[in-house]
């Protein structure tokens, strides 16, 4: 959430920075009511000034009429009244206003970093290095072609379980999932991160603190009966996780790794990529997150997305490192580094990582402070996928085929699946 202080004082910048996103953001109406409010403030606090002041001549009145009947004091008391009662009226508003303010700043994106390169759409994200050989042959198989020609997946039968765009593990594709999660696991908690495991349930306000509500409610699955929802990536239990906190600075950066579930309707990708692991409803994704002293969130960037690089290169697959652009940059994030891994099928790289710097965004929509010289101030925060494992496993599964139908598996997961290839079981 954008602070009301900066929309108040520079409405016009907010606006310009906004609009690098490809949509023009009108915000005079948020404005006038923040400059209300800010009026209103200074109203309340003048009143309580003057109502501290009257209380202590009440008091020195009480202290020398003895039968505290003056007409000096019931004036003073009449007056104390008055000022309780404007108080209070004012103290509604400003309710009223703060409730009406935060929810049409709820649905404004995050300001954009000075150093995100201005863009239209993904076509001028910035390449800014690539990592390793790109595999290119004929006659590559996909990799939902080895997956069903090695049974290690079924689709086809998980429609009758669930619908389209769900998928079953079967056996050595159970297997390998598996030995993805506990390998990406093992190396971030030995990298210093702390291991939770979240809930896949939550609640509105927590979709509403990570930035997915109340913008993207058509993107996640709710349940009927409760204030619940299947959590689209653990990105959003773990903000929640420090909601209305506030943190000891000595204790940051606080760096957590989340196995979890993650569960999307994916509404806007109609028609793409139906076959295969790479857009489904249901997936896994072992996700890196950071709370950070505010002042280090552009170092603590560099090293969220170093981190998930790091799985890449232990795994030998090649991807690219890409910086996002402005028209493509996601709702809740100033700047964001895509890592993309090459899938030599369709002879491209495809994302399995996106590494976001949200600044003090979400901190603000969740209230996560911590106290900077004696001052409370919202902490910055970030999130990377640390990988997205169906995505890595259609790479190891593309990047690793052999001429005889088999699967190389890279060396370092090779102790977790037990075996250094794959093969029809």
């Amino acid at each position: 959430m954008l602070d009301q202080k900066l929309i108040r004082e520079n409405p016009t910048s907010v606006e310009e920075n906004l609009s690098l996103r490809g949509k023009v953001h009108n915000i005079s109406h948020i404005h006038e009511l923040t400059v209300k409010k800010k009026e209103i403030d200074i109203q309340v606090s003048s009143l309580q000034f003057e109502s501290k002041k009257l209380s202590k001549l009440i008091g020195q009145e009480i202290s020398k009429s003895p039968n505290n009947n003056s007409p000096e004091l019931y004036n003073l008391k009449r007056k104390g009244n008055e000022y309780r009662t404007k108080i209070s009226d004012l103290e509604e508003q400003q309710r009223t206003l703060d409730k009406q303010i935060n929810s049409e700043i709820s649905n404004l994106p995050n300001f954009l970093s000075k150093d995100a390169p201005i863009g239209k759409d993904e076509n001028n994200n910035v390449q800014v290095k690539t990592w390793g050989t790109p595999l290119k042959k004929q006659n590559l198989k996909s990799h939902w072609e080895i997956g069903e020609n090695l049974n290690l997946f079924e689709s086809i039968k998980s429609t009758k379980i669930s619908k389209s765009r769900f998928i079953t593990l079967i056996g050595n594709g159970a297997r390998l999932e598996r030995a993805l999660i506990n390998f990406m696991l093992d190396m971030h908690t030995k990298n210093g991160y702390l291991e939770l495991m979240p809930p896949a349930l939550v609640n509105s306000e927590s979709l509403t603190g990570s930035g997915q509500l109340p913008k993207f409610s058509n993107e996640s699955f709710k349940c009927s009966n409760d204030d619940l929802w299947l959590s689209p990536t653990a990105e959003v239990p773990i903000t929640a996780f420090h909601r209305n906190e506030i943190i000891d600075f000595k204790q940051l950066p606080i760096k957590y790794v989340a196995y979890s579930p993650c569960f999307r309707r994916e509404a806007g990708s109609y028609g793409r990529d139906t076959k295969g692991l790479i857009r489904l409803h249901q997936f896994n994704k072992v996700e890196l997150y950071w709370f950070c002293d505010p002042s280090k969130s552009s170092e603590a960037h560099q090293k969220i997305t170093s981190d998930a690089e790091s799985i890449l290169k232990k795994l030998n697959l090649p991807y690219r490192l890409v910086d996002i652009c402005t028209g493509d940059l996601g709702f809740s994030s100033s700047r964001t580094f895509d890592l993309e891994v090459w899938l030599p099928s369709s002879q491209c790289y495809r994302e399995i990582s996106s590494c976001s710097n949200c600044l003090d965004f979400q901190a603000r929509r969740s209230s996560v402070r911590t106290k900077i010289n004696k001052k409370n101030t919202y902490l910055h925060t970030l999130n990377g996928s640390g990988l997205a494992i169906g995505r890595t496993m259609a790479a190891i599964l593309e990047n690793g085929q052999q001429s005889d139908g088999s699967v190389k598996i890279p060396d370092a997961l090779a102790p977790y699946f037990g075996s250094n290839s794959l093969k029809l079981s």
